[in-house]
This record gives structure tokens, C-alpha cells and sequence, in this order.
């Protein structure tokens, strides 16, 4: 893994990807107490930065493995991304995905053309299931987060926010990233190393399934102790890759925490400020940026919103907190 590999991911992802913008609202400084820069991925395709990395992985397979077909295993976002990106080479995809995802999130897996397979999260292993399935039909697996042309895919995001921050004269800030297995966090942060050496890149992850965070203060892999309980279902991994930390422990900072409600009420302010739609795990980093004032450093900080893809239900429980 490394920043050429991002660099020729952005050409790949050239006229497919949205460039997402830099946006900015005066209510949101107030909250936090400084300047607030927000990247709305959740303005890409399928609702999430996730069709970046899948687009990269499944444009860099030779054409012959390709058409054979995908499998990827995900909560939802990396398989939407997945489906679609599949879908316009003209190659099946099957996604494998926990029943308790969000069902907005399968059906649209589905409606993308995925074979959904579902499983119980807490009861079976979703990489032996996706494994397997590979094997017997003979499909190339694209992980959520753990593949190198998945991060550089990811990574691409990184070079936007340095380009559009340094047109806006930001060349020192934290850049807060949502975070589960680290893909879109480590990318970024390779990116950034090596365009914005100023901007630090900060992990961000729902209180109680923090292992990206304590793994980073302890030096090697830690994991979680419960693998679902929590509305930021789009981030809960057991535990950082094996790809992804090694790059997490070179060029991150320390990671922060969010609780739930700190997740809703920057979805709600999200919608109100920004009129951007946020998941509960697409926001994590911008509830840091406004709830965690005193762990931030600086006069700027940089927000990745990584998602937008919430039911109904849970949006309207989000706005409640206004």
C-alpha cells in the first residue's frame, strides 16, 4: 500500500466518483468553538464514500477474473458500493450481509442487482461465509476495508480535502474520519501525508467500540467485546486490519469517541445547517468536531461525513434532538 496507489486509483475513479465539496456553516464554528470544514461523502454514489474503494478494487482486476464476478461482505454502505460499481462493468456481484442491517441499506443492495446473502452477526463469521462463497463460485472477494486498491480508492478523498483546503487556506488542522476498519481512515491519512503534511488525521468511533482507538494507544491490534448494540452499525469491525494499522499507527494521532446521542444531535445539525442527510456512523466525526472541543486542537477542523444512508425511523429519532 502506497500513495501511488491512490494517485492512480483518482485516475481510475476519474468521471465515475463525485467530488464531493468543503462546506462550511457559521452556526456549526459557534458549536464547536472554531472553524468547521465538513466533506459530505455522503453525497457520493450509493449514499456513502464506500463506491470509491469498490470501484477502485473492481477496476484493477484483470478483465478476464473480472467478469467472473465479486463478493464483498458488509453492513450495508461498502455493499452498495460494491453492487453498483459491479453492475456498470456488467459483472454479477453477491453481497453478505448481517440481518440486522438497516433495510433501506439490503434493499437497495438488492435493488442494485446483488444476490444479498444474510447473516447473524453475532452468531457467524462473516469472512468465512464470504470465503467460501468465493471458493465454490469462483468470485473475487472485494473486503470493506483490509485491501490495498480498496484504500487507495479511499485515499482519494484525502487528495480532494488537501486541494480544496489549501484553496481555502488551510494547510494546518485535524481532519476528524469515521472510522471502523480503518480503510477510509488510513487512506486519507496517506494522502494527506503526503499533500497536507500539516492536516493530522484523527480517528473517529462510537463509545464502547473503540478499537481502532485503543489499539493506537496500546501499539498493537485490540478488538472489540461486542460486535452490534449500537445505531453506528455502518463502523463496528471487531477489530483495525491487519493492512489498515500498520498505516492508522504511522500517520494517525489519537482516536476520540462519540456516544449515540452526540451522533444524532450532529445528524440533526447536519440537516439543519448543512441540509445534508447523515447516518448515525456517517457522523461520528462531525459530532467530535462539535462535542469534543477541548481533545481538538487548532483554529480549523476538518469533519469527513462518510454516509447517508438511514431509515426513516432513526432519522426522524436524529431530529428529535433539535
Amino acid at each position: 500500500m502506497n500513495f501511488e496507489m491512490i494517485m492512480a486509483a483518482a485516475d481510475r475513479l476519474d468521471g465515475h466518483a463525485r467530488h464531493t465539496p468543503l462546506l462550511s456553516s457559521p452556526f456549526l464554528d459557534r458549536i464547536a468553538g472554531r472553524r468547521v470544514l465538513i466533506k459530505p461523502e455522503c453525497l457520493q454514489h450509493t449514499g456513502s464514500f464506500k463506491f470509491r474503494g469498490a470501484w477502485s478494487a473492481i477496476s484493477a482486476l484483470d478483465p478476464a477474473v473480472r467478469d467472473c464476478g465479486v463478493i464483498a461482505f458488509s453492513s450495508g454502505n461498502h455493499a452498495q458500493g460494491v453492487a453498483l460499481a459491479a453492475q456498470i462493468h456488467g459483472v454479477p456481484s453477491v453481497i453478505v450481509m448481517p440481518a440486522d442491517a438497516p433495510a433501506l441499506k439490503i434493499e437497495n443492495t438488492r435493488a442494485l442487482g446483488a444476490e444479498v446473502v444474510l447473516y447473524d452477526r453475532a452468531t457467524e463469521d462473516r469472512d468465512e461465509i464470504g470465503e467460501q462463497l468465493a471458493i465454490e463460485r469462483g468470485l473475487t472477494l472485494i473486503k470493506p476495508f483490509d485491501d490495498p486498491q480498496v484504500i487507495a480508492g479511499q485515499g482519494t478523498i484525502g487528495l480532494e480535502i488537501a486541494r480544496d483546503a489549501a484553496n481555502l487556506g488551510v494547510t494546518q488542522a485535524e481532519l476528524l474520519v469515521c472510522c471502523g476498519g480503518g480503510g477510509l481512515t488510513s487512506g486519507i491519512a496517506l494522502a494527506c501525508a503526503e499533500r497536507a503534511p500539516g492536516i493530522l488525521v484523527r480517528p473517529v468511533e462510537p463509545e464502547g467500540f473503540d478499537d481502532v482507538a485503543r489499539s493506537l494507544a496500546s501499539g498493537q491490534i485490540e478488538t472489540n467485546a461486542a460486535l452490534s448494540g449500537n445505531i453506528c452499525d455502518a463502523i463496528i469491525t471487531p477489530q483495525p486490519g491487519k493492512i489498515t494499522f500498520p498505516i492508522l499507527k504511522a500517520r494517525c494521532g489519537p482516536g476520540l469517541t462519540v456516544t449515540e446521542d452526540e451522533a444524532l444531535r450532529a445528524m440533526a445539525q447536519a440537516f439543519l445547517r448543512l441540509k445534508i442527510v447523515a447516518e448515525p456512523g456517517g457522523a461520528v466525526a462531525l459530532a467530535a468536531a462539535l462535542y469534543r472541543a477541548d481533545a481538538i486542537e487548532g483554529d480549523t477542523v476538518i469533519a469527513v461525513v462518510s454516509g447517508g444512508n438511514v431509515d426513516p425511523a432513526m432519522f426522524t429519532r436524529a431530529l428529535s434532538t433539535l
